[in-house]
């Protein structure tokens, strides 16, 4: 399970600066942003690797820190890396370089690569990628590192403020996230996380990104204590109903979902309980896309409680 993080305002606010410049630089464009045009701007090059052709790997790199590997010259280490850490793309700075895994769907791409490309608008980025010694990949750094580049390549792809404002100008639903992807061009899963994060500053939203919730579409290496991919809480859900555990929400979830192969499994009123022991209700809906289900949940009210006389 991967729960997002969230960065300081700080943080934010000098990477926003950054993806600012470059969508001046391609003149504030239209949606769905072109990433040619990004690379291209920036000077950036694009590789693909395979497992069966991991060519694009096998040449001279001068120095790289791959999560935790130091790699001196030695092309053979880092192919070693990226088959350990199971590597879906990386940066390499000397060589201004993108690679991608070509075995991926090709639209898990989009997001991959706008990924790295926020690991190289950001300076202390490529301190890291070269072992900079003052810059030790211990693993909340780790975290704190990819938390920056997703919120790079996050506020890239959904061109900022152009998003955030479709977003809270619409209802918290499914459909308009439906209607978001096709518009923004990114994946449902994408989508779904940024707006979460985006629509839920000022009220409680949660999202999940899980295998299918009904007990007889659950693949055999369904694990029951770590049940979703992505738990997304929007800034005040974290904050208000932190100790909300994801297997919680699941099996809640899992119990209004039906059988379908794809499309809406259901949705229903659930009630959460808020750090402070209060309880209130959200309104969740999930949508399976014969891949991934997306769940959104969204806060409703407090929830009155009778008290008998």
């Amino acid at each position: 399970m991967s729960k997002n993080k969230i960065l300081s305002d700080k943080t934010a606010h000098d990477i926003d600066r950054r993806v600012e410049r470059v969508l001046k630089g391609l003149g504030n464009p239209e949606p769905p942003l072109r990433l040619e045009d990004v690379r291209h701007l920036l000077k950036l090059d694009k590789a693909f690797y395979t497992a069966k052709n991991p060519s694009a790997v096998q040449e001279k790199i001068s120095r790289i820190r791959v999560a935790t590997i130091q790699v001196y010259e030695r092309p053979a280490l880092l192919w070693d890396a990226i088959k350990k850490l199971s590597l879906k793309a990386l940066y390499l700075p000397d060589r201004r370089r993108i690679l991608l895994d070509g075995d991926l769907p090709e639209k898990k791409h989009r997001w991959n690569e706008a990924h790295e490309i926020g690991h190289s608008l950001i300076p202390w980025h490529e301190d890291v990628m070269h072992g900079d010694n003052n810059h030790t990949l211990l693993p909340h750094c780790h975290e704190e590192i990819e938390a920056e580049a997703n919120f790079a390549g996050g506020r890239l792809l959904f061109l900022q403020d152009r998003f955030t404002e479709e977003a809270l100008s619409s209802s918290a639903t499914i459909s308009v996230i439906k209607a978001l992807h096709g518009k923004f061009g990114n994946t449902l899963s994408t989508t779904l996380y940024r707006f979460v994060e985006v629509a839920g500053r000022e009220r409680p939203l949660v999202g999940m990104i899980t295998g299918h919730p009904h007990k007889s579409k659950r693949k055999p290496d369904f694990d029951a204590m770590n049940p979703t991919k992505y738990f997304i809480q929007s800034p005040m859900f974290a904050e208000r109903f932190s100790k909300m555990s994801e297997r919680e929400v699941f099996n809640a979830v899992a119990g209004y979902c039906g059988a379908q192969r794809g499309g809406i499994l259901g949705e229903r009123d659930l009630i959460l309980t808020d750090d402070n022991g209060d309880d209130h209700r959200f309104h969740f809906e999930t949508f399976y896309n014969t891949h991934d289900a997306l769940t959104l949940g969204v806060y409703r009210g407090p929830e009155a409680r009778i008290i008998a006389a």
